[in-house]
Order: structure tokens, then sequence, then C-alpha cells
């Protein structure tokens, strides 16, 4: 027994040598916050305006990406355009994943939802018939849809301009719900658009990736709805009314649409229709179809509504940027007809300020919805482990004065002009839609909406700020939150007679 006692504590030796050399090797995690034992940095992160604090991070750190352990889980946060390309696109095959939402996916029931799918079969193939609609040229056939909906919405907006976001959010329902399910709307209190807003609600609060503690202790799934602190799961049970529906409902009319001989060109019938001729169709595809379309929805009216609300926000500050980009629409419509889709290429300006959209877009390009890492991974010397949630800070890269030039916290649009073009060595804002094979398809659809639009208010309205009960401009906030909407105090009033002569007032 006494020979084996030297033996035993060589072995141990030798163990805890080659114990230290394997961690010595092993490259360092990225800087951060130290956190406290068990759990972690759960009280560092923070519930709102994330994206600054974030960004300050990195300026403390003097690093541009960034680690926190959520009760042990590896979040790692990246806060440089150069950084996102090079993990989400160029090693797209390991950091395409989402992790797991257990407040979105599995209490509220967003897991139909392809932007919040994990990586696998089923989001190849719901995502190859999103982009069967969604990518040039086939985004063309939708252009009716978004011109008759801006035209209404300027109808509206003559109307009752002070109701301008109820207006905007009425739009972006009309053109997406008319070219996904061929649905008319109701002019107020549509079920369909009422039903969408609540889901997109939903969304928006469980958006917020540090809002609700079961997304770092996912066990607290678990706990009886009646337990004390268990609050979120009786919300998450309420949500889920809603979200379920959202598929649902707009779905089941084009099936009555249909069956009774009244069904509308759409992408619904498209799809359906082709379904039918090549033998494809199935209770699976049928659902796979349900769920992309709601998804449309889903992406594309709170993107819409967020980037024309932060428009507005900004002519209201900068009325001689208003009065250069109407001067820009005037010129080519003469002042006595709205502008179409065929003037896209004239108008530079509002080109531009369609462009400059998406730098202003706080409000929901806060942070990129996270991605999750499927394997090991060393970058610039810092370690990534397998299982990490993976998080891009679009707020950070929007305002990166490396790539949009000094003073990016000041609005200047002709930072994408050279001479009178879109300067074409400027980078196009496309981390406003995510990251690498998670980008968002509905980007073309977006920008063109938002473009028709913005022409549109331009040429027939001026901006500006609200004046309380005495005539005092009101100024605007101009503050956002997390997954929330902004919420802007100022004024729409026609512009001259010849301007509004061609707007048709809607009955409502």
């Amino acid at each position: 027994m006494g020979t084996l006692l030297p033996l035993d504590f060589i072995a141990v030796a030798l163990a805890i040598y080659f114990l230290a050399q394997i961690v010595r090797r092993r490259p360092r995690l990225p800087p951060g916050p130290k956190g406290y034992p068990i759990i972690g940095n759960i009280f560092d992160v923070p519930q709102t305006e994330g994206w600054t604090v974030y960004k300050q991070m990195s300026d403390f750190y003097n690093s541009d990406i960034l680690h926190f352990n959520m009760a042990g889980t590896s979040v790692i946060v990246i806060n440089s355009f150069e950084i996102a390309r090079e993990l989400f696109e160029k090693r797209s095959s390991i950091y395409s994943d989402r992790p797991r939402f257990p407040m979105m996916n599995e209490l509220i029931g967003f897991d139909w939802h392809l932007g919040f799918m994990p990586y696998g079969d089923s989001w190849r193939d719901h995502r190859k018939l999103f982009h069967q609609e969604f990518q040039p040229p086939a985004t063309l056939r939708h252009r009716p849809n978004e011109l008759q909906a801006t035209r209404h919405l300027l109808g509206r907006l003559l109307q009752s301009p002070a109701n301008y976001e109820r207006h905007l959010r009425h739009m972006a329902g009309m053109a997406i719900l008319s070219a996904a399910y061929g649905i008319d709307i109701q002019p107020q209190d549509d079920p369909y658009v009422e039903i969408s807003e609540k889901a997109l609600h939903a969304m928006a609060c469980a958006g917020n990736n540090t809002a609700y503690l079961v997304d770092q202790l996912p066990f607290l799934k678990y706990v009886p709805d009646w337990f004390p602190g268990a609050g979120f799961k009786r919300q998450a049970k309420e949500w889920n009314k809603t979200v379920s529906a959202m598929p649902q409902l707009p779905m089941d009319f084009v099936r009555r649409s249909i069956a009774n001989g009244t069904a509308k060109d759409s992408i619904a019938t498209r799809v359906l229709d082709s379904m039918h001729e090549d033998g494809s169709l199935s209770p699976e595809k049928e659902k796979m179809l349900q769920n992309v379309l709601a998804a449309i929805y889903a992406a594309g009216a709170d993107t819409t509504v967020s980037a024309l609300g932060t428009f507005i926000l900004a002519m209201v500050l900068n009325p001689e940027v208003q009065k250069k980009g109407q001067a820009a629409v005037d010129e080519v419509t003469g002042g006595v007809r709205l502008p179409s889709f065929s003037d896209h290429y004239s108008i530079p300006p509002v080109n531009n300020l369609a462009s400059y959209w998406n730098v202003m877009l706080t409000c929901f390009a806060d942070t990129a919805v996270p991605h999750l890492s499927t394997a090991d991974d060393v970058y610039n010397g810092y370690f990534i482990p397998k299982g990490s949630v993976m998080v891009g800070n679009s707020w950070a890269m929007l305002y990166d004065e490396n790539l949009y030039g000094p003073n990016t916290d000041q609005y200047n649009p002709d930072r994408f002009m050279k001479g009178s073009e879109l300067n074409p060595d400027v980078r196009h804002p496309e981390m406003a839609f995510g990251f690498g094979r998670r980008q968002c398809p509905g980007q073309d659809m977006a920008e063109s909406s938002i473009w028709i639009t913005i022409a549109s208010i331009l040429a027939c309205f001026d901006i500006s700020k609200a004046v309380d009960e005495s005539g005092v401009p009101i100024e605007p906030s101009g503050e956002y939150t997390s997954g929330m909407l902004w919420c802007v105090n100022s004024s729409l009033a026609t512009r001259a007679p010849s301007h509004v002569r061609s707007v048709h007032v809607p009955r409502v």
C-alpha cells in the first residue's frame, strides 16, 4: 500500500499539469463584467436601452465583442459590422441557429414564426416558400397593393391628420393583408388588423430577452400558474390565444373565399393553386403556408410603421430636409400629381431619405434577434463556446462613424449622397434587417413600401411640431423604448390645393 501512494501522487500531479496545459491553450473569453457566482451577469444585462449600454461597455473594455455569463449560458454581444459579417455570414454554418426563447416560443406560442424557428429542414422549407414571393422580381407583383394602401393613407390623413399613427398601421395592414390573403380590410376596427396588432404587442414585450427571467432560467416555465411570481405564466397564457389566432383567422378567410368562389388573387391563392397542380398539397404544406403568411405580416407591418414614424420625427426636427425632399418630389410631379413607383430613380433625395430611415431605426433595430452558436469557435483570439447566445447590436453598427462618417447622432441624410445621386461607397444599412442566413427576406417589399409612402407624404403634407392649447409648439422627445414604438408630437397640414387635388378621401 505504501508503494502506491507516490504513484497516486504522481498520477494526480500529471493530471493537474495536463489539465492546466489544456486550460492555458484554450483562448480566453471576450471581455465583460466579472459577475457573481452561479447567476453570473444577470444583474449586469440592462432591461431597457441595452443597445446603448452595450456600446458603452464596448468603449470601456476597448472591444467590439463582449461576453456575459447568464447563469451558465454564454452571451456574446457584437458591436461591429466587421465582426458580425465574419461570424454570421462567413461562418454562417455554425451561427445560424436560434436560442430556445422559452417565453416567446414555448409559452406564448410564436414557434410558428420563421424568424424564431431553430435552424434546420423545417426552417429551410419555410424560408424557401417566403423567398418564392419576396425575392425580386417577384416582389414587383405586390406594388399595386402597396400603391393602393398608400393612396388610401393619404385620404385618411386628409380627414384626421392627428391620428396618423393609427392610419400608418391601417396602411401597413392593408398592403400586407391584401397581398397575402386578398383581404379588403375594414376602414375601422378591422378584426384581422386588430388580432395581428395584439400579437405583435406580445412579440414586442417578449422580444426583450432580459424582460422575463424564464429566458435566463428556462426551468421556471414549469412553475405552476398560481405560484407567487408566476405572473409571466398567466400573461403568456393570455397572449397565446391571440398569437395562435393570428395565422389561423386570415387563412380561414382564404379557405372560405375559395369554397364560395370569391377568392381574390393573392399569395395564398397562387401558392395553393400551384400545390394543387403539382400534387404537393398536404395538411403539412398548407400549415407551412399559413405560418409563412402570418410571418409576412409580423415582419412587415411593425417594420414599416416604425420606419415611417421615425421619418415623421426626422421631418419635425429637420424642416430644411423636409423642404428639400418636397422640392425634389415637386420637380418630378409638377406638384399636380402623386408620385408613383415609376418615379423611383428620378427623385434621389427621396431615395436618400428612404435609405436613411434604416440608420434611424433605433425603435426596432436596437439589437437583432439573437443567433446561437452550434460549435466551439475562436475569433481574433477570443473563445466562443458552443451554445453561446449571439447578439448583434444593430444600433451600434448603424451609428458607427467608421461606416457612416462623423456625427452619426445628427440627422444628415446627405451622408448617403454623392452629388445628386446616392453614394455607392456608403454601405447600405442592411444590418437593420438582421444578419447572414437569418436576414429578413422581406427587405425589398419593406423598402419599396416605405419609399412610396415617404414620397407621397412629402407631396401632400407639411410636417411640423404639434402645438398645445396655448399655441406653443410641443417638443417631441424622440425617445425610444425596447421593443415598443415611439410617440411623436407632430402636426400634418396639407400643402397647396394642387398637391392634394388627386387624393381620394375614403369613407370611414
